[in-house]
């Protein structure tokens, strides 16, 4: 028996329905670790990060925080930049999670994680769920929601592994048909994953 909770990584892509799902891990009572709202925590609020991240990216920090699209722009115009970036970003994010996961008593927690393969943190996870849908519902949801151009979508999506080889790559795979049917396969992996069965061999 473990004295630490059971860390599951949790993944999907852009328009897959992971956000959707980590709030009902979250609303499940599960502790829920967001990557991505650490990375906004740090643009506002990381005082040395910040002024990195102005002397890396000039033009990139407004009013004392990181404007992320100008971040964008910056890195667009200068690809290199980003490995520069993401040295100063990606220590503080993991001691965020390091604190995080200290703090954790309970017997799982979720690490919402989008770049989970990608970065190799899965290595750190005790299993990983992948949250997927079929090209064409993740396409409509993007779009539908006006923020963004078919080209922007298309370059994301060239950057990221296809949500079939991260489903290949998962433990559990969640496909987000329904509000109903992802809620009942979430509950059911917290039981599966909190009950005796899920903890001792």
């Amino acid at each position: 028996m473990t004295d630490r909770p059971y860390i599951l990584g949790l993944t999907g892509s852009i328009g897959s329905g992971k956000s959707t799902t980590a709030k009902m891990f979250s609303d499940a009572g599960v502790p829920v670790w967001d990557a991505d709202a650490v990375v906004h925590l740090l643009y506002a609020q990381d005082k040395a990060l910040i002024g990195e991240i102005g002397t890396l990216a000039p033009g990139s920090v407004v009013d004392g925080v990181v404007d992320r699209q100008r971040l964008k722009d910056r890195i667009k115009a200068d690809p290199a930049l980003l490995k520069r970036i993401e040295a100063a970003v990606h220590p503080r994010v993991q001691r965020h999670r390091e604190e995080f996961l200290a703090k954790q008593a309970g017997p799982l927690v979720v690490l919402d994680i989008p770049l989970l393969f990608e970065v190799g943190a899965d290595a750190i996870c005790d299993g990983t769920l992948v949250v997927t849908t079929t090209p064409q519902e993740q396409r409509r949801r993007v779009l539908e929601r006006g923020s963004m151009t078919p080209e922007t979508l298309d370059m994301i999506l060239a950057k990221q592994m296809p949500l079939t080889e991260k489903a290949a790559r998962a433990d559990f795979v969640i496909e987000s048909k329904s509000l109903e049917s992802a809620r009942k396969a979430v509950h059911d992996l917290i039981a599966e994953l909190t009950g005796d069965s899920g903890q001792d061999a």
